[in-house]
């Protein structure tokens, strides 16, 4: 049995090579160790632990807010800027949450693997254009 897992009274499979037996077997290649699936995480960001929370208090924040100007209730009313006065900055805040974690993670896989690290940097510039259409939509709405 040439398969290095084979014990003895285990039935004996007809296995595909893996990629890494190929490589590993290329006569004169180099063995390349694979790419990891993931990078750990040094230190959590300062709101993980409240995290889902403050999001889910954001979430219906904005849910009543999006339901009472679909319904026509007017952006000035006293329902409106309060979701918008509550909901708002725990939306900031979530968003600056996870935007840490994205930076974090994106200089995490600089040195290991060049182009996840810049898929997080797209990531990164998608939640900080995020914060500015929210910024943006806080002074309309306490404005009106």
């Amino acid at each position: 049995m040439d398969d290095p897992r084979w014990q003895p009274g285990m039935p004996v499979l007809d296995r595909q090579a893996s990629v890494r037996d190929e490589r590993d077997a290329a006569p004169g290649g180099p063995t390349i160790a694979p790419r990891p699936r993931s990078v750990p995480e040094l230190q959590p960001t300062p709101l993980q632990r409240y995290y889902t929370n403050l999001s889910a208090i954001a979430l219906v924040c904005g849910a009543l807010a999006i339901s009472a100007v679909e319904l026509g209730v007017p952006l000035g009313s006293p329902l409106i800027k309060a979701c918008v006065l509550l909901g708002a900055p725990l939306l900031a805040l979530t968003t600056a949450d996870a935007a840490l974690r994205i930076w974090r993670s994106a200089r995490a896989w600089m040195p290991v693997d060049r182009g996840k690290a810049w898929f997080r940097v797209s990531w990164l510039a998608a939640a900080l254009v995020l914060m500015v259409a929210l910024i943006g939509a806080i002074l309309i709405v306490l404005r009106a």
